[in-house]
């Protein structure tokens, strides 16, 4: 079969696009011919050998995948061959074929195009994960998201205005603004500012009062968090999900004692390990809003798979609203 492979960690261009092996499944286990693969951000830290889970080269990236199931090994009951299947696997998405586990393979809703099912993948899960299972959020709640135009950011602001809550996202130009509007933003705040720590604060102030925020679901760092911390409610939670804007930050726990403020980290990963269960009930969730017109994954381009420097590079440049596709041969 085809696939990009990994036969040295580093930059993009050792990445390569040849015939590796093809897969077959085993107990339990459920073999896809792979239509679309969407590219996350931890993609890139895969290829370039700095994420904390590798596995030994070579080998072919990739987490999100939507297809078709093949075949099915022993034991396999929740799926059948020729189901129309969304799947999470640790690597292995960017090939004709995968084998996942049945676990973690789900039968889409029938009206989802195999982009969107791949687009509403690892994103979605960590958007669920961080509102439903790590913060508890109540419809009602103010919740602030950061890098509310990206992939996690823009299935934050949906699932977060899905389930009630009144929505402040964050972003870095006037685009990602109307696109976060467009996807159920109640109110906007810029992050390319002078004088972020006063401007940022104002901002949220003006937009819900000073009472602040309940719930943050934080994707950048840096001086981004920091000023998110200012403009929590007292009790609020922040759920740190990842550091897209590059410097991790350290936290004065004093800060912390005073607003009795929770900070909550957040391993979506986790989840299909340890609970697989919990993310089956995740995804019927989010299938079903889905279907109710509630959630719409933002597709932003498709590459064919001939053309995934291109697909990579775009996410490693943090140009993506939304989601990036791969789209295999069929």
């Amino acid at each position: 079969m085809k696939a990009l492979i990994v036969q040295e960690h580093g930059a993009l261009e050792k990445l390569s696009l040849g015939d590796f092996p093809d897969p077959s499944p085993g107990k339990g286990e459920v073999l896809v011919d792979v239509h679309a693969a969407s590219v996350n951000f931890p993609d890139l830290l895969v290829i370039g050998g700095t994420y904390q889970n590798l596995p030994p080269r070579p080998f072919v990236p990739g987490k999100d995948l939507a297809g078709v199931v093949a075949a099915v090994g022993e034991g396999v009951t929740r799926v059948k061959v020729g189901d129309r299947v969304l799947a999470q696997i640790e690597h292995g998405a960017f090939a004709e074929r995968a084998v996942v586990r049945e676990v973690l393979c789900f039968v889409m809703p029938a009206k989802m195009s195999f982009a969107d099912g791949a687009a509403m993948g690892l994103v979605y899960l960590t958007a669920h994960n961080a509102i439903v299972e790590r913060a508890a959020m109540k419809a009602g709640e103010t919740v602030l998201v950061t890098g509310a135009a990206g992939g996690v950011g823009l299935a934050c602001v949906q699932l977060a205005k899905a389930l009630g809550a009144t929505v402040v996202a964050a972003v870095s130009s006037e685009e990602k603004a109307r696109l976060v509007r467009d996807n159920g933003a109640d109110h906007v705040v810029r992050t390319d500012v002078p004088d972020l720590r006063e401007s940022f604060r104002n901002q949220v102030f003006e937009a819900v009062g000073k009472r602040g925020i309940d719930l943050v679901l934080e994707n950048v760092g840096g001086d981004v968090f920091d000023a998110s911390l200012r403009v929590m409610a007292w009790c609020g939670r922040l759920v740190i999900i990842g550091f897209a804007g590059g410097r991790i930050p350290d936290v004065k726990a004093g800060y912390l004692l005073v607003k009795n403020i929770s900070l909550i980290g957040l391993q979506s990963s986790d989840y299909r390990e340890r609970t697989p269960e919990v993310v089956r009930k995740a995804y019927e969730r989010l299938f079903a809003l889905y279907e109710q017109g509630k959630l719409q994954p933002r597709v932003m381009a498709r590459y064919p798979m001939q053309d995934y420097v291109a697909a990579l590079q775009t996410v490693k440049d943090r140009k993506v609203l939304g989601k990036v596709v791969i789209t295999m041969p069929v």
